[in-house]
């Protein structure tokens, strides 16, 4: 059976930067975003996608089986590219490490903490003895990358990043972000659906806009899918694999008792500060910016950091029970400043991570972190 104490598990030489390569937990393992360096910091294949998506996932594969598991466990793929052009070329790479039932995977192009660097994967994987079942709803074509759309382990799915594509056929369906938001939102109802939940079941989302114009344009159709109690989110500025969509949105649900968590007075219509499902505490992306500390990466991740502590309290778990964190930066100049303060806030075991550049719809606002937590 799977285990639900969190375990650490770094193979070869430990980051020196604050994070471990996997973290095992509640029967997942979270594995730390990778790229194709030798381990002194120096990329290899530079210039070349395909040879760093393969450098990449065998990294990755090595660390699996430092947990445990394996390639044909993972559920969740996480990519990041630094450019739209290498989408294909990434893609003929990346389907060969799974030549059948891939797992769930979002692909946007960010900025990467290392300059030769063209991409980037972070990753959950299901425990050796978790179940692990792709959904598909009747009528559905499979996806034509290497990707399934929905995939269900334990009490958890995982959704892909959707865009406006009709799942019947794949086809695109053009129109602007409201349009595409409601596309997105239902084939998510029906590929819930066919998992035996529905919106309301939603714990998690990712939202995706390369067009910061169109944020208030995305809430209003979303709020329209989540009326009350929506789930924990994180919003940012960037770039999709393809320019026909105006918006990408990544979702995980849970069949499991869902409780939401506001540690203060003042709600978003648009998320939740924090959602317990099972075991499992998801947090919104959270912001430090306030008067006084514009442009202050040290400052702004310490007001962070102190809002995540309260939710985490909240939801009665502690900073030593995190096992995933997603870290946007407005400039990877501020990439040190933000590990300092970090450190200080999870000292010890620190959960995996993935750090990227991306805009942020917060005045000022130079780092967002989200992450997940496991009860012990």
């Amino acid at each position: 059976m799977p285990t639900s104490s969190r375990r650490v598990v770094n193979s070869g030489t430990p980051s020196p930067a604050p994070y471990s390569h996997a973290v095992v937990a509640d029967g997942l393992i979270y594995l730390s975003g990778v790229i194709a360096e030798d381990g002194t910091r120096r990329v290899v294949g530079k210039g070349d996608v395909r040879a760093q998506t393969r450098a990449v996932i065998e990294r990755l594969r090595e660390r699996l089986a430092a947990a445990g598991s394996s390639l044909d466990r993972v559920v969740s793929v996480m990519v990041y590219l630094t450019s739209a052009a290498d989408f294909a070329a990434m893609n003929e790479a990346y389907a060969a490490f799974w030549p059948d039932h891939p797992p769930t995977r979002t692909t946007v192009i960010a900025g990467l903490v290392l300059p030769d660097a063209l991409v980037e994967m972070s990753m959950i994987a299901a425990d050796a003895g978790a179940d692990r079942e792709v959904i598909l709803p009747t009528g559905w074509q499979r996806s034509p990358n290497p990707y399934s759309y929905a995939l269900r382990t334990g009490d958890t799915v995982f959704l892909s990043g959707l865009v406006s594509r009709n799942g019947r056929d794949n086809s695109v369906v053009t129109g602007d972000v409201p349009t595409q938001t409601r596309v997105i939102l239902d084939n998510a109802g029906e590929l819930l659906q066919a998992a035996g939940l529905s919106h309301a079941n939603v714990v998690s989302a990712r939202v995706y806009l390369p067009d910061g114009a169109t944020f208030e344009q995305m809430n209003a159709e979303y709020r329209k899918y989540f009326p009350t109690d929506p789930p924990v989110r994180a919003t940012v500025r960037s770039g999709l694999a393809s320019p026909q969509y105006g918006v990408e949105i990544t979702l995980v649900a849970s069949s499991a008792q869902r409780v939401v968590v506001e540690p203060d007075a003042a709600r978003n219509p648009n998320l939740s500060a924090a959602i317990i499902a099972g075991r499992r505490v998801y947090l919104s992306g959270m912001l430090g910016n306030q008067a006084g500390n514009a442009g202050d990466a040290t400052g702004q991740t310490t007001v962070t950091l102190g809002k995540i502590r309260r939710a985490l309290e909240a939801a009665a778990v502690a900073p030593a029970d995190v096992v995933d964190s997603l870290v946007y930066l407005t400039s990877l100049d501020d990439y040190g400043r933000m590990n300092d303060a970090y450190r200080g806030f999870l000292p010890g075991e620190f959960p995996a991570r993935a750090t990227v550049q991306a805009g942020l719809f917060a005045p000022d606002g130079v780092v967002e972190i989200m992450m997940t937590a496991v009860k012990p």
